[in-house]
């Protein structure tokens, strides 16, 4: 009996796949190991063959999570587990959704609480311009949402193999 050869496809680390939320996940409500769900936007092709179609579904959790502080917003981190097709094949997979900030979600620096105002002596023209500085005292920190049907992008932390294709 004669089997089709067939090897698969290996999706190298560093690959992205535009995914959207299905779901709000905020750090206001959710804790560490909060299992998230993502769906594909677009058919993903590789040497021609479609490896990842459209609304494949992607599951992972919240790996890190930091509550808002004085100072500075809430900020967490989501790791990527698997990847479900369309017909229930379930495929492990290693990444995290993408940001620069090293795939942290937040994290920046709170508002100030107030603007100090100063003036600052033109050389050329000699105007005093009135300009609002920002003060070293911070507000308390926000919490930070992916709301649902956000655009993202997941970025495969180690190599995917791909051993099973849907055709239409």
């Amino acid at each position: 009996m004669d089997i089709r050869d067939y090897d698969g496809i290996e999706v190298p680390a560093g690959t992205f796949i535009p995914v959207m939320s299905l779901q709000e996940i905020s750090t206001q409500y959710c804790s560490e190991g909060y299992k998230v769900k993502f769906a594909a936007t677009n058919d993903l092709f590789m040497h021609e063959t479609k490896i990842i179609p459209k609304d494949t579904e992607f599951y992972g959790y919240v790996e890190d999570l930091h509550d808002p502080v004085i100072g500075t917003n809430a900020s967490m981190k989501i790791r990527i587990n698997k990847m479900v097709y369309a017909d229930g094949f379930e495929v492990p997979v290693k990444g995290y959704l993408y940001t620069s900030n090293n795939n942290i979600y937040g994290g920046g620096i709170s508002e100030p609480v107030k603007y100090i105002k100063m003036s600052h002596r033109q050389q050329r023209v000699h105007y005093i311009t009135l300009q609002l500085k920002p003060s070293q005292e911070r507000k308390m920190g926000t919490h930070t949402t992916i709301t649902s049907g956000a655009n993202e992008i997941i970025m495969l932390t180690s190599p995917a193999w791909i051993t099973h294709t849907l055709t239409n």
